[in-house]
């Protein structure tokens, strides 16, 4: 009796699991898992850029207009515990960096978006002629 019922458990959860590997085949086949997985990819390195550009670049000019100070040393030990205060701070500065360049990825594409559709409506109107086409062909509908 409790082989009956090791198999038809057996029988379900291999049901399950098919139902569930066709799930995914059928989410992984759309287009937008693609285009997903190409902008992690993008901002992944994008990420790189920007982590180069603060550290090598805007991170020294930082430390010489405060004096020579160079924020990778900075930080404080508490025991054996070491506090890199002055890595956090360069992270917020990627932080930052990365948030102005995708709010400013976001808002172009949204003003081509409103271009696009200011557009479609423009061509969407009708001439002042083909509305009283219309008006003409409605009334002698209307007299019929």
């Amino acid at each position: 009796m409790a082989k009956k019922i090791d198999k038809e458990l057996g029988k379900k959860e291999l049901g399950k699991l098919k139902n569930e590997a066709n799930a995914f085949k059928e989410f992984i086949s759309r287009g937008n898992v693609v285009d997903m997985a190409v902008g992690v990819i993008a901002g992944g390195a994008f990420g790189k850029i920007v982590t180069s550009l603060v550290n090598d670049m805007l991170m020294p000019l930082i430390g010489v207009l405060l004096g020579g100070l160079n924020f990778s040393d900075l930080s404080f030990k508490i025991s054996d515990a070491t506090i890199a205060y002055g890595n956090f701070i360069q992270s917020i500065i990627d932080f930052l960096i990365i948030s102005l360049c995708v709010f400013t990825m976001v808002r172009l594409f949204d003003k081509l978006k409103k271009h696009e559709k200011e557009e479609a409506e423009v061509e969407e109107k009708k001439s002042d002629e083909a509305i009283l086409l219309e008006e003409i062909r409605d009334l002698l509908k209307a007299k019929k």
